[in-house]
C-alpha cells in the first residue's frame, strides 16, 4: 500500500459508481473490473507508461477517494473526474418521448463516463464484434489473464489488457484457443501496429475522432461508437450495426422493429445527444423483446 497515490474529488453532482463505469465492465467475470457489494470499484488499465489499477470509494458525504497504483498512477488519478461523468454535459437535451424521460428521471447520479484511453475499450470491442457477448467476454478474460499484465496493488485477480506490444506477441494457435476468428486478430493487430496515433482520437472526439478509428481496417462504425461512448463520453455515438439495438429503439419509440436507417430516424430529436437517449431507454427498462432472434453462439475452438 505503501507505493499508493491518492487524491480526493466532490463531485458537483449526485454519482453512482457503479452504474456511471458499468460500461467498462465486460461481464459479472471481467478480470479488469471488480464492484464489490458496498460499491467500491476496483479497475486495472494500460496506460502509456504500463499497468495501473485504480479502486475508487465513496463515503456518505459524497467525496470520492481514488487509490491507484502502477506506473501510470498519477495518469489515473488526474482523469478520475472526467471518468466519473465530470465532463458530461447534458445541457439542451429535451425527452421528447415518454420513455425516456421515464429513463431519465432513473438516471440520477449516472453520467457517461470517459476512461481518457482508447486502447483497452477499443480491444474488448474488437472482441465483441459479430459474436454473443458470451464469446466475446470469455475471449476478454483469456486475452487478460494469459496475455495481460497482473494489476499492481493489494488486490489478488485483477489483470489489465495486454497492450499493443503484447498483443501483437500472441501466437496464431493462441489466438484460435481463445476464441478469436481471424478477422477480429487482424483488427486487433492492425489497430495494435498504430495504437499510439488511435489515442489522439481522445482529443479529437465527435465523428473526427470517430473517423480517425475507422482508418483501421476492420473497425466500422459500430465499433467506433462503442469506443468513443467509452473513452471520451461521446454522447451522440450511436452503434449502427447492432444487432438488437434497432429493435429496441423501434419497439420502444415507435412501437416496432426498425433496421438501422430507421433507428436514425427515430433518433433525429435527440441529435448530438443520441447514445444519451439510447441509455435512457436501458434505464427505464427497455430491453429486446423476448420472442426476438438471437445470435448464435459459436465455437471457435471446434473449427
Amino acid at each position: 500500500m505503501s507505493d499508493a497515490l491518492t487524491r480526493t474529488w466532490r463531485p458537483p453532482h449526485p454519482l453512482d459508481l457503479p452504474r456511471v463505469l458499468a460500461p467498462l465492465r465486460r461481464g459479472s467475470g471481467d478480470p479488469a473490473t471488480r464492484v464489490d457489494a458496498s460499491g467500491e470499484v476496483w479497475w486495472a488499465t494500460t496506460t502509456p507508461v504500463g499497468p495501473t489499477t485504480l479502486r475508487l470509494q465513496k463515503d456518505h458525504a459524497g467525496t470520492v477517494t481514488a487509490t491507484a497504483w502502477g506506473q501510470g498512477a498519477s495518469f489515473v488519478l488526474d482523469n478520475v473526474p472526467d471518468l466519473l461523468g465530470a465532463s458530461d454535459d447534458d445541457s439542451g437535451f429535451v425527452a421528447v418521448h415518454d420513455v425516456v424521460e421515464r429513463g431519465r428521471r432513473a438516471s440520477r447520479g449516472v453520467r457517461l463516463c470517459a476512461s481518457g484511453r482508447v486502447w483497452d475499450v477499443l480491444v474488448a470491442a474488437v472482441l465483441e464484434q459479430k459474436v454473443t457477448n458470451r464469446e466475446a467476454w470469455r475471449s476478454w478474460r483469456e486475452l487478460c489473464r494469459r496475455f495481460g499484465s497482473r494489476a499492481p496493488g493489494p488486490v489478488e485477480g485483477l489483470w489489465a489488457a495486454p497492450d499493443p506490444l503484447q498483443l501483437r506477441q500472441i501466437r496464431d494457435w493462441e489466438w484460435h484457443r481463445a476464441g478469436i476468428d481471424g478477422a477480429r486478430r487482424r483488427t486487433l493487430l492492425a489497430a495494435a501496429s498504430v495504437a499510439g496515433r488511435l489515442e489522439r482520437a481522445v482529443e479529437l472526439r465527435g465523428v473526427a475522432g470517430r473517423e480517425l478509428l475507422q482508418k483501421v481496417p476492420g473497425i466500422g462504425p459500430w465499433t467506433a461508437a462503442e469506443v468513443a461512448q467509452r473513452a471520451w463520453g461521446d454522447p451522440d455515438a450511436v452503434s449502427v450495426g447492432d444487432f438488437h439495438l434497432p429493435t429496441i429503439v423501434g419497439t420502444a419509440l415507435v412501437g416496432r422493429p426498425l433496421d438501422d436507417e430507421g433507428m436514425l430516424e427515430a433518433l433525429a430529436p435527440y441529435e448530438g445527444h443520441r447514445h444519451r437517449a439510447v441509455r435512457y431507454l436501458g434505464a427505464a427498462g427497455v430491453q429486446r423483446p423476448r420472442f426476438a432472434p438471437r445470435m448464435p453462439v459459436r465455437n471457435y475452438r471446434t473449427m
